[in-house]
């Protein structure tokens, strides 16, 4: 059965810091080189935090870009949900420390954990309380500081991230507008393919967790795309015939930006052009839950995105997760 929320995206922004770490500098740090990442991943440069900076300070800068841009006042925020991997500390939440400097006095927020998913499952998540009718304006935040968990002498995982993040506002919607459907799911025998070992409560901080490298990104790559690749068509596809729908009635796809390959071996599955799926991975890399929403930002901002347009965001993983929303652009 289609899962209609009645919530609605009214407003979208991104921050990706100043910093650019191009393919040239990671030749500088790492075996590699710049024509060995673009075929391989399509990516050409990435941005990367300054020292002091975290997930925390992206988040609330997106935020209050979009605050700005909808004429919102951090008092109306009833709710505020932060998906993000890479929390500036165990807790508080990233969202308290959003919330305080926004000065959303009357919001409540939490974190969720579902990896590069994590926006897809933040935004319904958040919609569930707008579209309840309890909520008039529910903020949803994507952050992650990637740079803070990479081993920058793997070749394998460096190249691939960037840090970035992206803010949207969610509020009741009427008929005909916003999230028509979503689905999710996990596949939790695919953890082993893509996680970082240490830091919990299984393996917590010590001399020899950090001397084991276990504080950063281990990724079974060729698992990976394969799964990614499989599971994006394969939800695309469900979310579209359940609610009737075809790839032809789609004005854009948002894909998580993991691999340019991943992406185009998607779209063959689909047979769908390139006109209608959103690609800017070649400028931020993957940023992980900031992917979704930096990939609406551009989307709008090239023109792309109208109201009234069926929209689709779709997502892969660690965990594996899995993340699709179909939505109607309210704007």
């Amino acid at each position: 059965m289609p899962h209609r929320i009645p919530a609605k995206i009214t407003g979208v922004a991104g921050y990706v810091p100043p910093k650019v770490l191009t393919n040239a500098d990671l030749e500088k740090m790492v075996d590699t080189n710049d024509e060995w990442i673009r075929t391989r991943t399509g990516i050409r440069e990435r941005h990367i935090v300054e020292n002091g900076m975290a997930s925390s300070h992206m988040a609330t800068e997106a935020a209050k870009l979009l605050l700005a841009q909808t004429r919102t006042n951090p008092s109306e925020i009833d709710l505020i949900v932060v998906a993000s991997v890479t929390p500036d500390m165990f807790f508080p939440a990233t969202a308290c420390l959003v919330q305080d400097r926004l000065g959303a006095k009357r919001a409540w927020g939490f974190d969720l954990s579902a990896a590069c998913s994590g926006f897809a499952y933040a935004l319904t998540v958040g919609a569930q309380f707008a579209g309840a009718g309890t909520h008039k304006k529910v903020l949803v935040i994507g952050s992650d500081t990637m740079s803070s968990i990479l081993d920058y002498k793997d070749r394998g995982t460096c190249v691939l991230f960037g840090d970035g993040a992206g803010a949207v506002l969610l509020e009741p919607a009427g008929e005909g507008e916003g999230i028509i459907d979503f689905h999710h799911d996990v596949d939790g025998s695919g953890g082993q393919h893509l996680y970082m070992p240490g830091g919990g409560s299984l393996n917590p901080s010590s001399l020899e967790t950090v001397q084991k490298n276990m504080h950063v990104v281990h990724q079974d790559g060729p698992n990976v795309f394969k799964y990614a690749v499989r599971r994006m068509a394969e939800l695309s596809c469900h979310l579209l015939e359940r609610n009737g729908l075809s790839i032809r009635d789609l004005a854009l796809i948002v894909p998580h930006q993991a691999n340019l390959r991943i992406i185009r071996a998607m779209q063959e599955r689909l047979g769908v052009d390139d006109s209608k799926v959103l690609v800017n991975i070649e400028r931020y890399a993957n940023t992980t839950a900031g992917t979704l929403p930096l990939g609406l930002c551009d989307a709008l901002a090239q023109g792309r995105l109208k109201k009234g347009d069926l929209v689709l965001l779709i997502a892969v993983g660690a965990g594996f997760t899995t993340g699709g929303v179909l939505l109607r652009w309210a704007y």
